[in-house]
């Protein structure tokens, strides 16, 4: 199950990349908390490349039929979390990434390489 997750996890950083977010971060915190086992994280420079971000994201994923448990934060895009249930992405307009830095809060999970998602 842990490896279908990471697939996953590296199939949005890829999304994200292509789309062409910025700083696009895998970490794995499968040993740290029982919600999720990987985090994506992304920004976008604006609200409307937030919600861009997000849209491809949902596009994508839906025509490979996965969609999302629940989604947050969508009518500010400011900071979007989508949940797969493993897998929770979180794409933020740059200021709130920095504000919030879940980086650091999560600072104990180990950073995948998404060059080669």
């Amino acid at each position: 199950m842990l490896e279908k997750s990471k697939k996953l996890a590296l199939k949005i950083a890829q999304i994200l990349d292509d789309r062409k977010a910025i700083d696009v971060v895998v970490l794995d915190i499968h040993k740290l908390t029982i919600i999720a086992d990987y985090f994506v994280i992304a920004s976008g420079t604006s609200e409307i490349q937030v919600r861009a971000l997000c849209d491809e994201v949902e596009d994508k994923l839906k025509q490979e039929g996965i969609e999302a448990i629940h989604k947050d934060g969508h009518g500010g895009n400011r900071w979007v979390a989508l949940d797969y249930g493993d897998v929770i992405v979180h794409i933020f307009h740059q200021d709130e990434r920095e504000f919030y830095d879940l980086e650091r809060l999560w600072a104990d999970g180990i950073p995948l390489s998404v060059d080669n998602a």
